[in-house]
């Protein structure tokens, strides 16, 4: 084993009947460290089948420690916990008050731990050596296993999936040496050693490290008055070429949500020359207010060296509204017209019944219509028609009609979008690698 050394002791101590590689623990036997003679006894408690753990020790006024106890994990008791009456579901005691230990005291002269104590009786049974790996002080996971890890993890892997497929490339689980609990924890504390200088350092150390790689990338950060990350907005080069060649069109879309604060997660979409879905820049946003949709859009069009899309579809979001007509007033605003009938279904579907309901009503003015007056003769005999003169709803949608209805929105260049159902559908492809549990650090390096 490693940082183990283990000494003649029959040679220095009298002791009779011990090898020079001493396999199990005796009086006088020495060790280099501390940590040496740990190995040595969890390593003997494995081949016995019990686990160990660090119990008392005394350290000098420098620190060093001068003596410590190894113990049986089932020696004591649990102490007691004021909150156990909260808890519905208690943990099992497991603890025996097993005497078995063994205690080490440090010799200056030579600078070595010598055993002073040894006790090798339990009160319980002890586990057949098959389930030797699963004792606690028995696994670890190794250097080459962190890697491993990382990797399945930062790809996407779920964690269940993850541990199969190492555990199948080790020749079996069993082979490990450590249990999917070990690599659960093990997760967990990267992703506070990710955090340990505070998530806006992390997330502008990836950034930085990014255009480190490529000065192209862009990104930018929105702090609020206390230093706190609000809006952020990254683009990678590839991002940035797409868009000078197929950014006239652009649909914008706050769909999905994500970590447990559910914040939005907004992408900047359109089609390339193969009608394929490409991706101009990307945002995690702490609101959906005007003002942060103002800076976002500044920031995006930044980014794209102040190039405007001729036309950029959103929702009927009001603050998506009061951004565009601030930030783009010359594009072409459209909305979305999946969003439209959403709502309408909502707002409309106790009102027109019949076979085709809301849709067979509200369709055709969507792309039935091809000149304005024909337009508003319709409408109008549709609200004569269902004395919806007074409808709030369809008051409001026919005051923005420029921006669905096909007499205006005709004249328009679309690249055939009619709505931001493109972005949804990449959002959707987003759910198979983000997970609604992820802080902002483990998000940019997935």
């Amino acid at each position: 084993m490693e940082n183990l050394e283990m000494v003649d002791v029959s040679a220095e101590m009298g002791v009779p009947g011990v090898d020079d590689i001493q396999s199990k623990p005796v009086i006088g036997m020495e060790f280099d460290s501390e940590l040496s003679a740990y190995d040595f006894y969890n390593f003997y408690g494995g081949s016995m089948g019990f686990s160990i753990r660090k119990n008392n020790a005394a350290k000098s006024k420098s620190g060093e420690i001068t003596s410590r106890t190894f113990v049986c994990s089932k020696e004591g008791h649990r102490k007691h916990d004021k909150r156990d009456y909260q808890t519905k579901n208690p943990r099992a005691e497991t603890r025996t008050d097993c005497d078995a230990l063994m205690g080490i005291k440090l010799i200056r002269q030579i600078g070595k731990y010598r055993v002073t104590d040894f006790v090798d009786t339990h009160n319980h049974p002890l586990i057949p050596s098959d389930l030797a790996h699963m004792l606690p002080s028995r696994r670890k996971i190794s250097a080459a296993q962190s890697i491993q890890i990382d990797l399945s993890h930062d790809s996407g892997i779920p964690l269940r999936s993850s541990y199969e497929l190492i555990g199948k490339e080790a020749g079996g689980r069993e082979c490990l040496g450590y249990l999917k609990v070990d690599q659960k924890n093990y997760l967990r504390t990267r992703r506070q050693n990710m955090l340990a200088f505070g998530e806006a350092g992390s997330i502008l150390k990836y950034f930085q490290d990014q255009a480190l790689q490529n000065p192209s990338f862009f990104h930018a950060v929105q702090f609020d008055s206390e230093e706190q990350i609000t809006n952020i907005f990254w683009a990678d080069p590839k991002m940035i070429i797409d868009y000078a060649h197929f950014g006239d069109v652009v649909t914008f879309d706050t769909t999905f949500k994500l970590n447990r604060e559910s914040r939005p997660f907004a992408v900047f979409i359109g089609f390339n020359n193969h009608r394929e879905v490409i991706v101009f820049g990307a945002a995690l946003m702490y609101d959906e207010t005007a003002d942060s949709f103002i800076w976002l859009f500044e920031t995006f069009l930044e980014a794209m060296s102040n190039k405007h899309p001729q036309t950029i579809f959103t929702d009927q979001d009001a603050a998506m509204a009061k951004a565009v007509s601030f930030v783009m007033p010359n594009v072409y605003h459209r909305l979305c017209t999946w969003h439209m009938m959403q709502n309408a279904l909502k707002h409309m579907n106790s009102i027109f019944r019949g076979p085709g309901g809301v849709r067979e009503v509200l369709g055709k003015f969507l792309d039935e219509y091809e000149e304005e007056e024909e337009f508003v003769i319709a409408w109008n005999a549709m609200l004569d028609e269902y004395n919806l003169r007074s409808n709030s709803w369809l008051q409001r949608i026919f005051d923005f009609r420029e921006k669905w209805a096909r007499p205006y929105v005709r004249w328009a260049w679309s690249a055939g979008m009619k709505s931001t159902q493109l972005s949804e559908s990449f959002n959707s492809d987003l759910k198979d690698y983000l997970r609604s549990d992820h802080n902002l650090v483990q998000f940019f390096t997935l």
